[in-house]
């Protein structure tokens, strides 16, 4: 090329661009964050962090690659600052994301003590090597407990495996960092075009947009449960829709005619439940089917389900159930139900009914455990009858 020495050394890669790519990456999934925050419902946690931490990353990335350009105070301390604030407050956004109880303002302090630490050895007594240590154990710390955090209390699902996966990623380049620091000469900061220096800065900005990555598809996650959640159970009781419930049933019903198994249901209605709500009101009525759901939900085994029939109408679906253990579950619900005594007393009658070997359906088993409860009714409400 005109105007170039043929000695002249090629630049491989130029580590501010690198920086700066880093940088405006994180400030793209920083908008993101702070968009699906606005469209999001409130139940979802921990987003308003997520882009904080996002923002204060893609700051930092610009202070660091100002080096050179600004003073030493800007482009490493302060950079440093942000980027290790930056992902305490991603993983306070994930302990709010995952309801448990973050303490940012003592993480902070800590985080502010290491970065006057580092920043002793910028400008009073300035050496590389105790900066990047003390860059090095904070950067993997925050993953480490970060990681912990997601692999803890996170779903099994492809968006958390997903960050965990990055944020091992994010560990292991900073071990690598670290050994290379020992075995290799040293420069003088991120943007030295040592070999081992251009690995690391090739791999941070590519694991920080794959975990502002994965943070997003874990909101989404948690966004669609909550929408499956709303479509699959009543508003109220949280019991099972009518729609759900009978697609249970049919599974295990299934199931049931495969194998040889059995299996039982509960149809429960609340007596006098129209007077209920005349004397005192639909909002003590609601109570009422909250505080029985509630109870009933307490009785159960984590394999049964409750679902609402409709109105004070429920069926309770006991897998693995043979009838006589089928009427001992009902009468304990019985028994339980008629000593509440707030918001106000009721009882329950319970039909209780077992498929069939061969030939069974759901609206059979339905049928069969209907007329079992209308059978209660009429011997007095209070009762358990089997059909």
């Amino acid at each position: 090329m005109a105007g170039m020495s043929p000695d002249a050394p090629v630049p491989f890669i130029d580590p501010r661009t690198i920086v700066l790519f880093s940088g405006v990456m994180g400030g793209l999934m920083a908008i993101v964050l702070t968009f699906l925050r606005r469209s999001y419902p409130p139940t979802v946690q921990g987003l308003t962090d997520w882009a904080f931490g996002t923002y204060l990353l893609f700051f930092g990335g610009l202070a660091a690659a100002s080096r050179g350009k600004s003073p030493e105070l800007v482009s490493i301390t302060l950079a440093n600052l942000l980027i290790f604030s930056g992902m305490f407050y991603q993983f306070v956004g994930s302990q709010r994301f995952f309801g448990r109880r973050p303490r940012p303002l003592a993480g902070m302090l800590v985080i502010g003590a290491l970065a006057l630490v580092s920043g002793y050895f910028t400008v009073i007594d300035p050496s590389y090597r105790p900066r990047l240590m003390i860059y090095v154990g904070v950067i993997t710390t925050l993953s480490v407990i970060h990681a912990h955090l997601i692999y803890r209390h996170g779903t099994r699902t492809f968006a958390h495996w997903f960050a965990f996966v990055v944020l091992m990623l994010a560990i292991a380049s900073q071990v690598l960092r670290f050994t290379t620091a020992w075995l290799y000469p040293l420069g003088t900061g991120i943007l030295d075009n040592t070999p081992q220096n251009l690995i690391y800065m090739i791999a941070h900005p590519f694991v920080m947009l794959l975990f502002a990555i994965s943070l997003i598809l874990m909101a989404t996650d948690r966004v669609r449960a909550e929408f499956e959640h709303i479509a699959t159970h009543d508003s109220l009781t949280n019991a099972l829709t009518r729609r759900q419930l009978t697609e249970v049933c049919q599974q295990e019903l299934q199931r049931c005619q495969r194998h040889g198994r059995v299996m039982s249901i509960l149809l429960i209605d609340i007596d006098h439940f129209k007077s209920i709500n005349d004397s005192r009101g639909h909002q003590t009525g609601d109570q009422v089917l909250v505080q029985f759901v509630t109870t009933v939900q307490t009785l159960l085994r984590s394999a049964d389900v409750i679902g609402r029939l409709g109105g004070e109408e429920f069926v309770v679906l006991l897998p693995e159930t043979s009838m006589d253990v089928a009427q001992v579950v009902a009468e304990r619900i019985r028994s339980s139900i008629n000593a509440m005594l707030e918001p106000t007393r009721f009882t329950v009658s319970i039909g209780v009914t077992t498929n069939l070997p061969i030939g069974d359906t759901v609206e059979a088993l339905l049928a069969r455990a209907d007329a079992a409860m209308y059978q209660a009714k009429e011997r007095g409400r209070d009762q358990v009858v089997l059909g």
